[in-house]
């Protein structure tokens, strides 16, 4: 709601958010009129993490890591000079950011073996006794599918930097969390029993995304893997975008699309 000198007051909690105990500035999708329907009546401004009734909880990953928050906002008061965009078009400015994001993880450029798929490699090449038939079949699958997603991403980062992100990036971030999975897990299973221990559970603040490559054991690389196909939008979430706007698929029946936000049952 606005109050009488046109300012945002904002309250509500906001999960998974990356690195907000470090973030000076934030970007905030909020209901500004629940008399429309979910898409429309949403306004995207740039929230200051140090207003006032701004309040962060970590959120500790199997990791041990804490990437990711709860924000809580409280009466928060937000200038409307922080709005991005027009008041109700929230939905369209929100797009445009979730994009740029999903490229950015799933289409990052990258030399060859830069990623877990090198580890994997380079401990196949320094230690024949870990190798296995089934293994064997395994890696070069693996190894092919990265390489071709690492080719296909160059046409995603040059629409990228002519301004132009599609949907495309949705794919792209799908195969990197389902490749990265599959790597990581094959490494852990290439160590044999050494991977059945941990290497540091120590709680940590300021990392975000993951270590450098040998910075930790398989096992650390593995569990973050995890949270490939959950950030920058789920997987399940972005194979709908792929129906809808690449493969021209009818879309789920929905009842509430044209029901006022505010009477949709919760």
């Amino acid at each position: 709601m606005r109050d009488g000198d046109g300012d945002w007051i904002v309250s509500g909690q906001k999960v998974w958010t990356s690195l907000a105990h470090k973030a000076r500035w934030a970007m905030l999708l909020t209901r500004t009129d629940p008399d429309l329907p979910k898409h429309q009546g949403l306004t995207y401004f740039f929230l200051d993490m140090t207003s006032p009734g701004v309040e962060v909880r970590p959120l500790r990953q199997a990791t041990g890591q804490a990437e990711f928050n709860e924000v809580f906002l409280t009466d928060v008061r937000i200038p409307d000079a922080y709005r991005a965009g027009d008041v109700g078009q929230g939905w369209a400015v929100s797009n445009t950011t979730l994009m740029n994001e999903r490229v950015a993880i799933g289409g990052a450029a990258a030399a060859r073996e830069a990623d877990a798929i090198g580890a994997v490699a380079r401990m196949w090449r320094d230690r024949p006794e870990l190798r296995t038939p089934g293994l064997h079949d395994r890696l070069l699958r693996a190894w092919v599918e990265c390489e071709v997603a690492r080719l296909g991403n160059e046409r995603i980062r040059q629409q990228l930097a002519a301004g132009a992100p599609g949907p495309e990036g949705s794919a792209a971030k799908i195969a990197y969390a389902r490749l990265n999975q599959d790597v990581t897990r094959l490494w852990l299973e290439l160590t044999g029993e050494d991977g059945l221990g941990y290497d540091d559970w120590t709680m940590r603040r300021s990392e975000l995304g993951q270590a450098a490559l040998g910075a930790r054991a398989a096992g650390y690389y593995y569990l973050r893997a995890k949270g490939n196909s959950i950030e920058g939008g789920t997987s399940e979430v972005l194979r709908n975008v792929i129906a809808d706007r690449v493969l021209n698929l009818p879309r789920e029946p929905r009842t509430d699309t044209k029901v006022a936000w505010k009477e949709i049952p919760r």
